[in-house]
């Protein structure tokens, strides 16, 4: 027992003279006050919102840090490389084969997931150890597997994500390229690509867009959890280019749900064929009776349309076909013919690969090979050619028919509808 503590209990500290009946008054007071100040010292600090520093950190002066939950664990991304087998891509995260195929099996009733695309993500979330805790794999943009592991069993699961469709506007004038157009309404490049392509039977982007061209149009854009997720459909469109207005509407049959973009007159903006094989490429030589041959140097005919491309440059289809040839034609290098409805046919030449064989039936838009320099060439480039009745056509001064005009019963509901999406999309261009 400390000195202090046998003062505290003697006798003379109880029936002592007059001081030291004061000091034991002093003792306890103060005893009893920092008793106090130390109970309100630990619940202030208990209770304040920054709660207790952490460890081994300074408190700043006049404040408490607070205390934070630790942030979710970021998943662990594998983007699926083509050939990969399930059980190689889960061996990285040190899953047995046993483990693997326990995973497989148990997911296969809603999923197999030995039929993973390539390209596609696998998101891994661990737990503390390490060991994988959940698998998520997007099966469409809407829709999502999820497994999670329960000791040794690996519970699956379809979940849908938050996902919400909005209606948007966009307006632009062209400077020099409809990309750059696009791009300063702050849409994303891939409207005006699907905005080129509603429009590509009338307009040829490559050639025909000038200074002061204007466009405007209503469309889709898709949210996924709130972030953006891509656009959906174009629902009107009008398009100014060289002083001519092109309008295009979508409208859906009630009957049967099937969906078409039609003109203000209720015709069908797709045609018999697209504007162009190429998106967006530069004509480096047009349809002539009479050019210099780049090679030999004498004037003759040219009966296509020269796009200039990188090699490898997909080349499409410009209508439904069949392929009648598909291979080495001499000058002409690697090249496709097709035949089409109502007698026509149309040739790609010096390609640099070919992507269909004789007796394949191709769809308009569809790759069919990709851009070269094979055959008489001086550099890469797509010569572009169409025949109608065996003889040889401009495909840049041909216009072609509408296909599946608006049935006629449907009329008045389509014109209802044109009219809401006028208003909306203000007056009309002036035409000069």
């Amino acid at each position: 027992m400390s000195r202090r503590e046998r003062f505290l209990r003697s006798p003379e500290f109880r029936t002592g003279p007059p001081a030291r009946r004061r000091a034991r008054r002093f003792l306890l007071v103060g005893g009893v006050g920092a008793a106090a100040v130390l109970i309100i010292a630990v619940l202030w600090i208990f209770h304040s919102p920054g709660g207790l520093p952490e460890k081994g950190g300074p408190v700043p002066r006049g404040s408490v840090p607070r205390l934070t939950a630790a942030p979710p664990p970021k998943p662990d991304i594998i983007v699926i490389p083509p050939g990969a087998t399930l059980s190689a891509l889960l061996a990285r995260h040190g899953f047995s084969a046993e483990e693997s195929y326990a995973l497989w099996r148990e997911v296969r009733p809603i999923f197999d997931m030995q039929t993973l695309i390539a390209g596609h993500e696998l998101r891994f979330t661990m737990d503390t150890a390490g060991k994988i805790q959940t698998i998520v794999y997007d099966l469409d943009e809407r829709r999502y597997l999820r497994v999670e592991r329960v000791g040794k069993r690996f519970l699956p699961g379809i979940e849908n994500y938050r996902f919400e469709t909005r209606v948007a506007m966009a307006a632009g004038v062209i400077e020099d390229i409809l990309i750059n157009a696009m791009d300063k309404t702050g849409e994303k490049i891939a409207l005006a690509l699907a905005m080129a392509d509603l429009l590509a039977w009338d307009i040829d982007f490559n050639t025909e867009l000038r200074t002061g061209d204007a466009f405007r149009l209503i469309f889709e854009k898709n949210f996924r959890e709130g972030e953006f997720a891509g656009y959906g459909e174009i629902l009107a469109v009008e398009f100014l280019c060289q002083g001519r207005r092109y309008e295009a509407y979508r409208f859906v049959y009630p009957d049967t749900g099937l969906a078409d973009h039609f003109d203000g007159e209720g015709r069908s903006t797709r045609k018999e064929f697209l504007r162009a094989p190429i998106p967006f490429a530069p004509i480096t030589s047009r349809f002539s009776a009479s050019r210099l041959h780049p090679i030999f140097k004498v004037y003759r005919a040219h009966y296509g349309v020269d796009y200039g491309a990188p090699v490898g440059t997909a080349v499409q289809a410009t209508a439904d076909g069949v392929v009648t040839a598909a291979g080495w034609n001499g000058g002409a290098g690697q090249m496709i013919r097709l035949r089409h409805a109502n007698s026509y046919e149309t040739m790609y030449l010096h390609l640099s690969r070919i992507l269909v064989n004789v007796g394949e039936r191709v769809k308009m838009g569809q790759a069919i090979g990709r851009v070269g320099s094979t055959g008489e060439s001086t550099g890469p480039h797509l010569d572009y050619r169409i025949l109608q009745g065996g003889a040889f056509i401009n495909p840049l001064g041909k216009r072609f028919d509408p296909v599946a005009p608006l049935r006629k019963e449907f009329t008045a509901a389509f014109k209802d509808e044109a009219e809401k999406f006028r208003i909306l999309l203000g007056e009309p261009f002036r035409l000069f």
